[in-house]
C-alpha cells in the first residue's frame, strides 16, 4: 500500500505536511508521494516527499472561484492543460491497493473520487461557521450556489456531500461541521485543526499593554497581491502611530518566504520608515521585518493587522484579536474577509479603510469583556494543537487499515 496526498494551496500543503509527518512516525515503511495541484508544493520537499506530477504557479494563486477574470487568466496560463496532465499523473502513479488523501476543497476531493482508489478528505475550505452562529442558527447567505441548496442544512453542497459519502473518512475543520456531515451519514471525525500544530497555547488571556503595544503585520504569502496589501497594512500602522503619540508601539512583520524582502523594504521607505540597523524607525516607533519568524512573532504580539488566510487563523487560535483589511484580491477581497469573519467570529474585526484601524483597536483595548470573549472564542474555534497526530492515528485505523 502507498499513499498519494493531493492538496491545492499553500495552507493546504502545510496541513498535509503535518499529517504526513505524523504518519511517517506511525508507519515508517509507508511510501508516500504528493501532488500539489496549486503552486509548486515546496513544503513537501522538507520531508523529501516525491512530487509525482507537473506543478505551476497560476496567476490567481488558486482563487479562481472569487473572480471570473482570474479564471480567464489561469486558463490563458495553461490551467486546463495542467489539470489534464495532473489527472494523468495520478492515474499513472496509482496502482491497486494504493490510497489517496485529499486536502483542500472540492477539487482534490474530486481527484480522490476519480482515482478509483479508497480516499480520505481533509476539508479546509468550508466550515458551518461560515453560515451559522455559535448556536447553530443560519446566517444570511449571499451566493447563488448557496441559494440552490434549498434545504440549507449544511455548508457543503449536495455534490460535495456525495463525494464525501463515497470516501473512507472525512476530517472537517471543527466539531459543528463534523456533526452536520454525520447527519448525512458521512464518516466525519472531529480531530481538530492541524493549523495549530507547533504552537503553544497560553493558559491565560493575553492582555494588551497600551504603553508597550506590539502589533503583528501579516500581508499574506501570495505575490503580487501581498505587496499591494502591504501598503494598506503600513497605512493602518500609520493610523496607530498618528493616534498614539507618546506611547511605545512595536510593529512586527512575519513575511512569508515567498515574498521579496527588497520589495517590502521599499514599501517601508515609501511610507516614511527609516533603516536603523536590523530594524526601522518612524516617529519614535520601531518595526522589525523578518522571514521565518511567524511563530515567535505571533506569541509576542498583542494584536494583528492582517490580509492573510492561514496566518490569520493561527493567530486567532492563540486567543488574540485580528483586524482585517480587505483589498483588491484575488484572495483577500471584501467577500473573503467577510467569510473569514463569520468563520472566526468575535476574534475578527473587519476594518474596510486603513485610517480606521486605530479606532477599531482602541475599542478592543478599552473593553476587557470583549478581550475575554476573543480569547475564549479563538481557542474554541481553532482548537488545541496536536490535530495532525490525531488525524494520522485515525487514518491508520481507517484509510490505511
Amino acid at each position: 500500500m502507498r499513499l498519494l496526498c493531493i492538496s491545492n494551496g499553500h495552507g493546504e500543503d502545510l496541513i498535509a505536511i503535518r499529517i504526513l509527518q505524523a504518519l511517517q512516525g506511525l508507519l515508517p515503511d509507508l511510501q508516500m508521494a504528493a501532488l500539489p495541484i496549486v503552486g509548486e508544493g515546496r513544503q513537501y520537499q522538507k520531508l523529501a516527499i516525491e512530487i509525482i506530477g507537473p506543478t505551476k504557479q497560476m496567476p490567481s494563486g488558486g482563487f479562481i472561484y472569487m473572480d471570473s477574470q482570474q479564471l480567464a487568466r489561469d486558463l490563458q496560463g495553461g490551467l486546463l492543460q495542467l489539470t489534464i496532465a495532473q489527472i494523468r499523473a495520478v492515474g499513472a502513479w496509482l496502482r491497486p491497493g494504493d490510497v489517496v488523501l485529499a486536502v483542500g476543497d472540492i477539487v482534490p476531493l474530486l481527484f480522490g473520487w476519480l482515482s478509483r482508489c479508497p480516499y480520505g478528505f481533509i476539508g479546509t475550505a468550508k466550515s458551518e461557521y461560515h453560515v451559522r452562529d455559535e448556536q447553530g442558527q443560519c446566517l444570511m447567505r449571499s451566493t447563488v450556489l448557496d441559494r440552490l441548496d434549498f434545504q440549507r442544512t449544511c455548508v457543503y453542497m449536495p455534490w460535495e456531500r456525495w463525494l464525501m459519502k463515497h470516501s473512507t473518512c472525512v476530517f472537517p475543520r471543527d466539531l459543528m461541521t463534523a456533526r452536520r456531515l454525520q447527519h448525512w451519514a458521512i464518516e466525519a471525525y472531529d480531530a481538530g485543526n492541524p493549523m495549530m500544530d507547533g504552537f503553544i497555547i497560553s493558559a491565560h488571556q493575553p492582555m494588551p499593554d497600551q504603553q508597550g503595544l506590539i502589533v503583528l503585520l501579516l500581508p499574506g504569502s501570495r505575490a503580487p497581491e501581498a505587496y499591494e496589501n502591504w501598503q494598506r497594512l503600513l497605512q493602518g500602522a500609520a493610523s496607530i502611530i498618528h493616534h498614539r503619540q507618546g506611547q511605545s508601539v512595536t510593529f512586527l512583520t512575519a513575511a512569508a518566504p515567498s515574498l521579496a524582502l527588497d520589495t517590502l523594504t521599499q514599501g517601508l521607505t515609501d511610507n516614511g520608515w527609516q533603516t536603523e540597523g536590523t530594524h526601522y524607525l518612524r516617529d519614535g516607533h520601531v518595526l522589525y521585518l523578518d522571514q521565518g519568524s511567524f511563530v515567535d512573532y505571533a506569541h509576542r504580539a498583542d494584536v494583528a493587522i492582517a490580509t492573510a488566510g492561514t496566518a490569520t487563523e493561527q493567530f486567532v487560535g492563540l486567543g488574540k484579536p485580528v483586524l482585517t483589511l480587505p483589498g483588491n484580491g484575488p484572495q483577500f477581497t471584501l467577500s473573503f474577509a467577510q467569510a473569514q469573519a463569520r468563520h472566526l467570529g468575535a476574534s475578527i474585526t473587519l476594518v474596510e479603510q486603513p485610517h480606521h484601524i486605530d479606532q477599531a483597536l482602541t475599542a478592543i483595548m478599552q473593553n476587557p469583556d470583549r478581550q475575554t470573549a476573543i480569547y475564549k472564542n479563538g481557542l474554541h474555534r481553532m482548537g488545541p494543537p496536536g490535530a495532525g497526530q490525531r488525524i494520522a492515528e485515525i487514518l491508520v485505523k481507517t484509510l490505511l487499515a
